[in-house]
């Protein structure tokens, strides 16, 4: 056995298949607390975010991780978790002996591919598994009858654990993985079950350890891992961070951009991030569970706020976790405006993008040149939504279309226009999306009035209307 020392970073996640039934918990970190879970990686499916985290079992006292299964958390709002139980585990795999760690689950074509990581039979020790499943929650069966990945693949890393898979726009998929200071990558099939040509080394991840997380944003590639150095991460090796870094190509290089979760109270930190009803997550694990310690790990979810460069800032780790998420209802909205120039975009203005700026063109983008003074863009729905929130990004091209002067919200109480209750200010900041918070109303139809500065035009990039 070549685990040298204990208090590393190791993430454990699988599939079981035995019934149980899904247990509810309240909002708070840990998320969970009727069993010890650790190495969470989320997934996204229409309203439902689910969490694959593998199960400790070890009893208090012992110092090593007892791990022999997956469970599958799920929430519609990020707040209240329900427990799915044990969706896969060693016994999923019949080559697999021991140690049910790290994993993650990535759709494909209908159906769904869990990666874990897992200790064989006979010779090497840590291997990647693949089961597949044609729902979040499975079932899941073995894939591929035998290892992904081994000591036997040639450029293995020096432990063969935590892989992530992330599949691209144009379908290609890649799996990083790697303990131990080695992080290594090769391109997956298209069946997602074999790999593509040589494995190899990714350039750029400063002080890389373990636990690598692979996510995109906006046409950048990020990935977050662990770390144990001392330098702005941890006061001691026996500790981890997680850091972060961003490439422009999913196989790099990649630029190292800092620490994203600092050290939390157990000795292993495992991450993974998701966006979800326009609110971007980081989970993680900690050991502040009842009875929890470094290999009685529980569950932990708090929000994740990126910077108008594309940076992130660092997450504020919370006993309360992040309460329930926004739904932005004007995604769902059909969208009408006193005016649009004819080569600009309405339907940029609720089609859910991120701006990087108010100057950002990579994307369509909502103005009114030529016209100026007041004007408006209006959301209407089917069936009355209760709101809350709008908000308003402006856009801004530094020539024709410049900030507003002034805005205003309103809404349709069913005879007439009227200002929101109890709003506050309606900001026409740039580079942000300002926000407008009300007294609830429960209404058909949303509208944004502004009034141009003299001599411009003026432009949105986003409109929300959130409850």
């Amino acid at each position: 056995m070549r685990y040298r020392t204990p208090l590393v970073l190791l993430l454990p996640l699988l599939l079981v298949l035995a019934p149980i039934a899904a247990l509810p918990a309240h909002a708070a970190n840990p998320i969970i607390t009727s069993v010890y879970t650790a190495d969470p990686a989320p997934l996204v499916v229409g309203n439902t975010m689910y969490i694959y985290a593998g199960r400790d079992e070890a009893p208090a006292g012992t110092q090593n991780f007892v791990m022999r299964e997956w469970r599958v958390l799920s929430s519609t709002d990020a707040a209240n978790w329900t427990d799915s139980g044990p969706r896969a585990s060693i016994a999923t795999f019949g080559w697999a002996g021991a140690d049910a760690w790290a994993s993650e689950v990535e759709p494909r074509n209908g159906r769904y591919y869990w990666y874990t990581s897992v200790n064989g039979n006979g010779a090497g020790w840590m291997n990647i598994g693949v089961a597949v499943g044609d729902s979040p929650l499975g079932p899941f069966t073995d894939a591929k009858g035998g290892p992904l990945i081994s000591d036997s693949t040639a450029n293995s890393s020096g432990l063969n654990i935590d892989p992530t898979v992330f599949v691209d726009d144009d379908g290609q998929a890649y799996l990083y993985w790697g303990g131990y200071w080695s992080p290594r990558m090769v391109r997956l099939a298209a069946n997602m079950i074999d790999t593509v040509g040589a494995v190899q080394t990714p350039v750029g991840l400063s002080n890389y350890w373990e636990a690598p997380f692979m996510f995109k944003r906006n046409g950048l590639y990020y990935m977050i891992y662990a770390a144990n150095d001392t330098n702005g991460c941890v006061t001691s090796s026996s500790y981890a961070c997680q850091r972060y870094a961003t490439a422009t190509n999913p196989m790099g290089p990649w630029t190292h951009r800092g620490v994203v979760l600092g050290q939390v109270s157990s000795t292993t930190n495992h991450a993974g991030v998701a966006q979800f009803n326009g609110q971007w997550y980081m989970v993680y694990h900690n050991a502040n569970a009842p009875g929890g310690g470094n290999f009685r790990r529980s569950v932990a979810v708090d929000r994740m706020t990126f910077n108008a460069d594309g940076t992130i800032q660092q997450v504020v780790q919370t006993s309360t976790g992040p309460g329930p998420t926004v739904t932005n209802h004007a995604l769902t909205a059909s969208r009408s405006t006193s005016y649009v120039s004819a080569w600009e975009s309405l339907a940029a203005v609720n089609d859910g993008f991120t701006p990087a700026n108010s100057a950002d063109r990579s994307h369509p983008v909502y103005g009114n040149w030529p016209e100026q003074g007041t004007q408006w863009v209006q959301y209407d729905w089917t069936t009355p939504v209760t709101l809350r929130q709008a908000t308003a990004y402006w856009f801004d091209d530094n020539q024709g279309i410049d900030l507003p002067a002034s805005c205003q919200v309103q809404y349709w109480t069913g005879s007439a226009w009227a200002n929101v209750p109890g709003g506050t200010a309606c900001g026409v900041a740039a580079n942000t999306a300002n926000t407008v918070t009300f007294t609830p109303v429960s209404t058909t139809r949303l509208r944004l009035s502004f009034t141009s500065r003299a001599g411009f035009s003026t432009g949105l990039l986003e409109f929300g209307a959130l409850s």
